[in-house]
């Protein structure tokens, strides 16, 4: 079974569109109706779920807040320019690249130079 993903919300339904295209089960934070939780709240719901998370905010790149092995995965977009075209280049680029699946209990930061995965261990 494909890893499924949940977008931030600043991620539009239109990239969840995208990850679906890659073959993944996809939602957003919005379309969950939980818009507008801090992270202390969104993260557990999220845990919960057992998703892989995609998302803008750079405090989820943080390794000792979320240390790699213990979620299903976080991707952190990072454009130099922050516009749905950039998210939605960056996270192309990783979902061409990788397969969620190697990607699962990873932090992963993918900026224009390129993309950084932290593992366990």
């Amino acid at each position: 079974m494909a890893t499924p993903v949940k977008l931030d919300e600043p991620l539009a339904d239109s990239l969840a569109e995208l990850v679906r295209s890659h073959g993944y089960p996809a939602g957003t934070v919005l379309g969950q109706n939980w818009g507008g939780l801090k992270d202390p709240l969104l993260w557990p719901l999220v845990q919960a779920a057992r998703e892989f998370f995609v998302t803008t905010d750079k405090g989820f790149g943080d390794i000792r807040v979320y240390p790699p092995g213990t979620h299903a995965g976080i991707l952190v977009l990072r454009p130099d320019r922050e516009s749905l075209p950039e998210f939605r280049s960056l996270l192309e680029k990783v979902l061409v690249s990788h397969r969620l699946e190697e990607l699962a209990g990873c932090v992963t930061v993918a900026n224009s130079r390129g993309i950084r995965i932290r593992r366990a261990g």
